[in-house]
């Protein structure tokens, strides 16, 4: 990734978290890694934890980033933040996309 991706990343995960904020989100967590891969911003609101995965995109809809392997790979990584904290909790993961027009959360994904 060039530096002006990570920049423009860095800037939208900090977009996404303020949004969250303002939504009544309480952030866990950010940029949680673990060998599977990456959770961008893990949060609570209402006794249910959000795994969140933002994408931010200005020539396609930014949903369209986030594939079945992708997908898979949050699973396994939320899998190994349970286990670590060892949390019994319903959850979710949901994607923040960051477009032109402003933020949009999409709650409960799934991917086929």
């Amino acid at each position: 990734m060039g530096k002006r991706s990570y920049e423009l990343g860095k800037a939208a995960e900090e977009l996404a978290a303020k949004y969250l904020i303002a939504l009544g989100f309480c952030i866990l967590e950010r940029n949680f890694h673990s060998r599977f891969g990456e959770i961008d911003i893990i949060a609570v609101q209402e006794g249910v934890l959000h795994f969140i995965e933002v994408k931010s995109a200005t020539h396609h809809d930014p949903i369209l980033s986030i594939t079945p392997k992708k997908m898979e790979k949050i699973l396994k990584t939320i899998d190994y933040f349970l286990l670590k904290n060892d949390l019994d909790m319903p959850y979710e993961v949901d994607a923040l996309l960051i477009k032109r027009s402003g933020c949009e959360l999409v709650q409960n994904l799934s991917v086929m």
